[in-house]
């Protein structure tokens, strides 16, 4: 199981961690208009899932606008973010920055992703700040679990490994 901390504290993770050439499991989480969506909605593009804490922190704002802005000239992907914040939180984000066409998706109901790609911080019931890329197989390509919550993950690598596909 991969080790993070979140400020310093280290964090139990739930669920098993990905790696790459692992077949990426279903989830099941909510859109910002309280529809159910899963990795099916998804099939036939690349994805980049980018998971953070909270939505309302600086550092996952920054990786939200990144992945967005980053991955914005590549052909057939879809930038995914999924936190625990509620879809309201995440819709009046979006609209306060702009990104209206940002796809962000909560996990606070069941926490589906988060079990399913060991990211749930058992201690704080949020995700661990992380990233995978997925092809159109939803084949795992690239996975980082950034190993202290509070950090930036890396968006060179997580990029390259996206325009290398």
């Amino acid at each position: 199981m991969a080790n993070v901390t979140f400020k310093g504290n280290p964090m139990t993770l739930r669920g098993e961690e990905l790696k790459v050439g692992d077949q990426a499991p279903d989830f099941t989480v909510l859109n910002t208009s309280l529809e159910q969506v899963s990795l099916s909605d998804f099939e036939g593009k690349r994805k980049l899932i980018s998971v953070i804490p909270s939505i309302d922190t600086g550092v996952c704002s920054t990786q939200t606008k990144t992945f967005n802005e980053r991955a914005a000239g590549v052909e057939n992907v879809e930038v995914l973010t999924i936190s625990n914040d509620l879809p309201f939180a995440q819709k009046r984000w979006t609209a306060d920055e702009g990104l209206e066409n940002a796809v962000t998706l909560s996990d606070h109901r069941d926490l589906s992703f988060g079990e399913n790609y060991g990211v749930v911080m058992e201690e704080l019931r949020l995700l661990a700040r992380s990233v995978f890329i997925l092809d159109e197989d939803n084949k795992v390509v690239y996975v980082e679990y950034v190993p202290e919550g509070t950090d930036h993950p890396d968006y060179d690598k997580a990029i390259e490994a996206l325009e290398a596909m």
